[in-house]
């Protein structure tokens, strides 16, 4: 081992325990991020990256229920992900010497072993910049976030799962003797320091300073998802903390002024134009106030981690298809009045179109919407990506099987 890698923590038992965290954690990270792009709906062709090959995932129909699921899962997915971020900074610190140990290469194992890690410690730190910036909607890596972000999963998954299957036995050994000895593993020399400076805390001291700086991250992020005074506590999630006024006084993801939508326009000459049956149908927003009002609270969550939970009131979708003359539409595709974007339409499945609680929102909290939120008129659905649930909704398009 090179002379600067002198720390007396280093060594079997704290790598061996921050493996262990991981391998319990990391997973639950990976599958919450893949539940996520399924239920962008791939198989409606919605999901980015839309065509992945042999790389796409059993597709099924994201359920609305329970009403809180994607904000449970995208909740867990980013907050989990963040507060694992000094664990594994703990982890590649622990290890990093092997990085430097001659020959670099001593066998066929060996090399592929270096694979495996290439592979897996790539991809994670891939997926942790890429994540942290998407969070902060920083995109200056130049590439679309949501491509790169999937096919990096899966070179994490694939080094993961490899790298497991050759150091899995060896950890399991080591932390079940229970022991901190300065003791390289037979055959892996480079772990521990031969001429180790003096200790400033020990192993355990030193899982207790990740533990705290893990417990931080949970802090300053978590309030986003869990809401009420915690709210206050989230600085890490900026974005979510641009609110409105009074009942629309709650978070705002893309405002009307950055869609390009105007208000004037939007009071004056707006219309809902609904089709899919034998004539198209037009209504106004008094029209839309005129047919039987529902209201249901539901949750808004987006994929940065950020959730809201609100009183909605308008009036339901499948009554908006049955007046379009589709009693049981199969799908549905709602157009933004924005006319250019990522996300200025969303497709919903029949189950989505025909929940109770499936919406055209015409106010918020006994309030009309406000512009920013999707007035005159905006689509909430259960446990729905926020931001497939369409602002400022121009057209609905019903279809049958």
């Amino acid at each position: 081992m090179p002379p600067t890698w002198r720390s007396p923590l280093r060594g079997p038992w704290l790598t061996s325990v921050l493996g262990l965290v991981l391998l319990v954690t990391l997973p639950v990270v990976t599958l919450t991020g893949l539940l996520s792009y399924v239920a962008y709906g791939p198989d409606l062709g919605q999901a980015r990256p839309d065509d992945v090959g042999l790389l796409h995932l059993p597709f099924f129909d994201w359920p609305t229920r329970p009403s809180w699921l994607y904000r449970l899962n995208q909740g867990t997915h980013v907050v989990l992900g963040l507060v694992l971020i000094p664990v594994v900074l703990a982890k590649l610190w622990s290890v990093i010497p092997r990085l430097f140990v001659f020959p670099p290469v001593r066998s066929v194992a060996h090399a592929l072993e270096r694979i495996t890690l290439l592979m897996l410690v790539g991809g994670a730190l891939f997926e942790i910049a890429t994540g942290v910036l998407n969070i902060q909607y920083d995109y200056v890596f130049g590439f679309s976030f949501y491509t790169a972000h999937y096919y990096g999963a899966w070179v994490f998954i694939a080094g993961f799962v490899s790298h497991v299957a050759l150091k899995l036995p060896a950890a399991l050994r080591t932390i079940r003797s229970r022991s901190e000895a300065d003791e390289d593993p037979e055959g892996e020399p480079g772990l521990v320091a031969t001429d180790p400076a003096p200790a400033t805390m020990s192993r355990r001291g030193a899982l207790a300073l990740v533990g705290g700086g893990s417990a931080l991250m949970f802090v300053l992020t978590a309030g986003q998802t869990i809401g009420g005074p915690a709210r206050r506590l989230a600085l890490l999630l900026p974005r979510g903390r641009d609110l409105g006024d009074g009942p629309n006084d709650f978070p705002v993801n893309r405002t009307a002024e950055a869609a390009g939508i105007d208000a004037a326009t939007t009071e004056q000459a707006w219309r809902l134009s609904l089709s899919g049956g034998a004539a198209a149908v037009e209504l106004d927003r008094a029209a839309l106030l005129e047919m039987e009002q529902h209201t249901a609270v539901l949750p808004i969550a987006c994929v940065e981690g950020w959730s809201t939970t609100q009183s909605w009131t308008g009036v339901r979708l499948r009554d908006l298809a049955a007046r379009a003359g589709v009693a049981r539409p199969s799908s549905a595709l709602v157009t933004s009045l924005e006319e250019s974007g990522t996300f200025n339409q969303a497709a919903l499945h029949g189950g989505q179109v025909l929940d109770p609680d499936s919406l055209l929102a015409l106010k918020v909290n006994g309030a009309e919407l406000s512009l920013d939120h999707g007035f005159p008129a905006r689509v909430i659905v259960p446990a729905l990506p926020g931001v497939l649930n369409t602002k400022w909704v121009r057209s609905i398009s019903f279809e049958v099987d």
